[in-house]
């Protein structure tokens, strides 16, 4: 079983930024590829960032794009997702995940943190 816990969470002004951590404990860390979602109220779960076992390959949603990067440290057991230039749109509890796949698609990934709050206040 592999346990996902985010952190990093918070209030933020327009403009400001946050980076959250995914500390993962269980099977080995360094195998999976992961990811990060977030989910707005009253809106599906969105695809945000993943990135492969190795940080070789490593996607981006369109509108996160040159504000969001996405890093990890399998010496840590932890993936990051720096984030920047925030904007009140990028309010939504934001989930990591792992899975064997580095892909965009949901249903790719097959274990989830309880996820973190990010508030950005305009």
């Amino acid at each position: 079983q592999v346990q996902l816990v985010e952190s990093g969470g918070g209030l933020v002004q327009a403009g400001g930024s946050l980076r959250l951590s995914c500390a993962v404990s269980g099977r080995t860390f360094s195998r999976y590829a992961m990811g990060w979602f977030r989910q707005a109220p009253g809106k599906e779960r969105e695809f945000v960032a993943a990135i492969n076992w190795s940080g070789g390959s490593i996607y981006y949603a369109e509108s996160v794009k040159g504000r969001f990067t996405i890093s990890r440290d399998n010496a840590k057991n932890t993936v990051y997702l720096q984030m920047n230039s925030l904007k009140p749109e990028d309010t939504a509890v934001y989930y990591c995940t792992a899975g064997d796949i580095t892909s965009s698609a949901l249903s790719d990934y097959d274990y989830w943190g309880q996820g973190t709050q990010v508030t950005v206040s305009s």
